[in-house]
């Protein structure tokens, strides 16, 4: 199993360290299930903020996985409906609704800047990075990455890479191939949650 995430999520987390994080809501009336499995980094593109993480996990799962179907984001409209996930300030398995605000934006952060961005209002804060950005549909259209802001949280301008464009695709067929060689893209996850184990001293 792989997740999709932001190489800035991962980029100061040990090898030894990184964890994934999964929950399952259940019914209304039953306790969500929490699911904590080991995870490795086994692709990254700073020049895009994209990584991709290999979910280790054996035996029966605590927790279902479900991957979530990928949108086409250069069939976008600005004014669309879209929900962003995540774990802002540490509130995991958040979400916020909000708008395509723009298109084709440009992310100056890193080495060098990232093309193409999906601009959206939906309220994008610290924890956020790295959970996917949904249509009405419920299909991933892009990765949160960053807000513009001058206050450091939600001004209601935030970016996302989008998905399944060169940018992420391209990182997952570098990460998993199947032994003939040929890129297999199935059973990619989004929306975790990273944590760091803490550290001996």
């Amino acid at each position: 199993m792989h997740v999709v995430t932001n190489y800035h999520v991962v980029r100061e987390i040990g090898p030894q360290d990184l964890q994934v994080v999964f929950l399952d809501g259940g019914k209304d009336d039953d306790l969500p299930k929490r699911e904590v499995l080991k995870g490795e980094v086994v692709g990254t593109d700073p020049f895009t903020d994209t990584a991709v993480i290999r979910v280790f996990s054996s035996g029966k799962r605590l927790v279902p996985m479900h991957p979530l179907p990928l949108g086409e984001s250069a069939a976008l409209e600005v004014g669309q409906s879209v929900y962003a996930i995540g774990n802002p300030f540490g509130l995991d398995h958040s979400m916020s609704k909000g708008i395509i605000s723009g298109k084709s934006r440009t992310l100056d952060i890193g080495e060098r800047p990232i093309q193409g961005c999906i601009q959206t209002d939906a309220s994008i804060n610290p924890g956020n990075s790295g959970g996917p950005l949904l249509d009405a549909a419920g299909r991933v259209i892009g990765v949160n990455t960053a807000i513009l802001t001058a206050s450091g949280t939600s001004a209601g301008v935030g970016l996302a890479i989008p998905v399944p464009g060169d940018v992420v695709a391209l990182e997952v067929r570098r990460a998993r191939r199947s032994e003939d060689g040929a890129a297999v893209v199935e059973d990619i996850r989004f929306n975790i949650t990273l944590s760091s184990s803490p550290r001996r001293k």
